[in-house]
């Protein structure tokens, strides 16, 4: 089978940023991990040709030759799926994906041998929460309720007592699947990679250590939230192994679009009618605030429609600062031509192109203007 364009595997345009590529292959990473999907051939499949994907497109001199050349610039330059590994923790934020990744390529087997009842850190949960465009300027709390695993009460976390070794993988932790030149090793199903297992298991957790239990939480969402902002609760994650730490709570917001606001870092942008009288002549308008209640500008006589003015500190206070510290609003002028004139208007819109001896054969306006 042929193989499929790198940027068409990860889903994103040929002028997609580092950033971009990455968090595309941290997508697709996440939701086709053999680890995840065992017996899965296809997800397995997946993630190998996104592995290759990211392999090249993150490196700059292979992306160039392959934008130049295609397949025929980079064969042979790809390094394997160790090489992705280099920067894996850096996309997944360490924690328990790292490891998986790390099992699965059979990098974590020294570490497993040297130390099955080594202490090992929990995983890490996400939670998404989505809130108005107005609590993510200025601040907001929400309640989040999720599962995650606690350590067990009965036997401390132990899981039992009495330990043998594992027979599934004779205490190595692990198991390799696949033969010839692809063999892929992950963590053994049956003693979940410690190379040992419990004879007298907890009655409580059967053996596993842990508990399933639901938490409610209030989290603070900080003033300047914006859409993918991430907040780390430490220590809320899944319990840890052989009383290792917990993992964390990654809370990521999204911020509902409002109906008349825009937002780009701490400015906020808005589009106000007037006539063309008021645009001709100036006025003092009411415009809203993204805080509620209303402030009154003044309009320039002889402002032109798509001009703006800015008002300055009545933007979204910086992440995490002071409400005083805000950026600016910027406000758009739409000149409105009226669509419905009664007879009176008519003759005076028509004393008035009189008096202004309007041109009736006017230049066109460079694009550049």
């Amino acid at each position: 089978m042929a193989k499929r364009d790198y940027y068409e595997v990860l889903g994103v345009s040929k002028s997609a940023s580092d950033e971009e590529i990455k968090k595309a292959y941290r997508k697709i990473a996440m939701a086709n991990h053999p680890d995840t999907h065992p017996n899965d051939k296809e997800a397995e499949e997946r993630f190998k040709e996104a592995s290759e994907a990211y392999e090249i497109l993150s490196n700059k001199e292979k992306r160039s030759n392959y934008d130049q050349f295609g397949f025929a610039g980079v064969d042979g330059g790809a390094g394997g799926y160790q090489n992705v590994y280099r920067d894996f923790s850096d996309i997944f934020g360490g924690g328990g994906f790292e490891d998986i990744f790390s099992s699965f390529f059979g990098g974590g087997s020294s570490r497993r041998s040297s130390g099955q009842s080594a202490q090992q850190r929990g995983s890490s949960l996400q939670y998404n929460v989505t809130v108005d465009f107005k609590d993510a300027a200025f601040g907001t709390k929400v309640d989040v309720s999720y599962a995650h695993d606690e350590a067990c009460d009965t036997c401390a976390g132990t899981g039992g007592s009495g330990t043998k070794t594992c027979p599934t993988c004779g205490g190595r932790g692990q198991v390799t699947r696949g033969n010839g030149f692809f063999q892929m090793a992950s963590t053994c199903p049956t003693c979940g990679g410690s190379g040992r297992i419990i004879e007298n298991p907890c009655s409580s957790c059967h053996g596993t250590g842990v508990k399933r239990k639901q938490e409610k939480l209030s989290v603070s969402i900080p003033c300047g939230s914006d859409n993918g902002t991430k907040l780390v609760l430490r220590g809320k994650g899944n319990a840890g192994k052989n009383g290792g730490p917990a993992g964390d709570l990654i809370i990521y917001v999204n911020v509902k679009p409002d109906k008349y606001f825009a937002r780009e870092d701490m400015n906020v942008f808005l589009q106000i009618p007037i006539s063309f009288t008021q645009a001709a002549l100036g006025c003092e308008v009411e415009v809203p605030l993204i805080e509620g209640g209303k402030v009154r500008v003044s309009i320039p006589s002889g402002i032109q429609s798509g001009k703006s003015l800015r008002l300055k500190g009545r933007g979204v206070p910086r992440f995490r600062g002071s409400e005083s510290d805000r950026g600016d609003m910027y406000l758009t002028v739409i000149v409105e031509t009226p669509k419905h004139l009664g007879f009176k208007a008519k003759a005076l819109m028509k004393q008035l192109s009189e008096a202004m001896g309007e041109n009736t054969s006017p230049d066109p306006i460079p694009f550049e203007n």
